[in-house]
């Protein structure tokens, strides 16, 4: 999306949230006109699997304070459930992703990182191209809530392509059998500890399930592949 301006409402000040400074994902800040057509309600070709967005809706994204985009969707999640507003408003999504790392004695961490700090998104039904002033005052009387996305003062819809690549990235695999190391075949790299400590070299091979990497390093006057463990090396600045 561009650059965009909040949902603006005379009816009620909404409470100042201070909104993220972090520029949102790609796939936010792509570029939507005024007259972008609702998102339609895909049919499910596999029965019982839940369609791209639900029929009569559209997706949006509200901003929301850093670090409350968990409270804030448990919160949303709570409120809608307790007022049966689940005809107005439907899935509310934190995208994360999962990565597995290695300790230094090996054992294997899984690290749950947020894609796009201080935004949610709210699948919701608009009322005569407008939010619904039940559906307005239980979103920004949560606290952690900012403004919604929009165009013109109003909520603007998310494209399909940006919906595509949403629910995409929040699909949580149950298990994380890829282990991710910050280097590339190519890095240039200081060996920081061991027997080899003081020595560069450059990345020739990774082996992330084991946690380790083959450096490329002139020893001794020759050129010596040395294997070693992640943590005992540095990208060279």
């Amino acid at each position: 999306m561009n650059t965009m301006t909040d949902t603006e409402n005379n009816t009620k000040t909404p409470e100042t949230v201070e909104t993220p400074e972090t520029p949102v994902n790609e796939a936010v800040t792509q570029e939507i006109a005024e007259e972008t057509t609702p998102i339609q309600a895909v049919e499910s070709e596999a029965e019982g699997e839940e369609p791209q967005t639900r029929a009569g809706m559209n997706w949006f994204v509200l901003r929301v304070a850093s670090n409350k985009e968990d409270y804030v969707k448990a919160a949303l999640d709570r409120k809608v459930e307790i007022e049966a507003m689940q005809h107005l408003v439907g899935r509310i999504m934190v995208p994360t992703e999962k990565t597995k790392t290695l300790s230094k004695t090996g054992k294997a961490k899984i690290t749950e990182t947020k894609l796009y700090p201080g935004y949610i998104f709210v699948e919701m039904k608009l009322e005569e191209q407008r939010i619904s002033q039940d559906i307005f005052f239980l979103i920004k009387e949560t606290t952690g809530v900012g403004d919604f996305v929009g165009t013109a003062g109003k909520p603007t819809p998310m494209s399909t392509d940006e919906v595509d690549k949403m629910l995409f990235d929040s699909q949580a695999p149950d298990e994380v059998t890829e282990v991710r190391l910050e280097f590339a075949v190519g890095d240039h790299v200081n060996i920081k500890e061991g027997p080899f400590m003081g020595y560069e070299g450059t990345v020739d091979q990774i082996y992330p399930d084991k946690g380790v990497v083959r450096v490329l390093a002139t020893v001794f006057g020759r050129q010596t592949q040395i294997e070693i463990e992640y943590w005992m090396i540095e990208k060279a600045e």
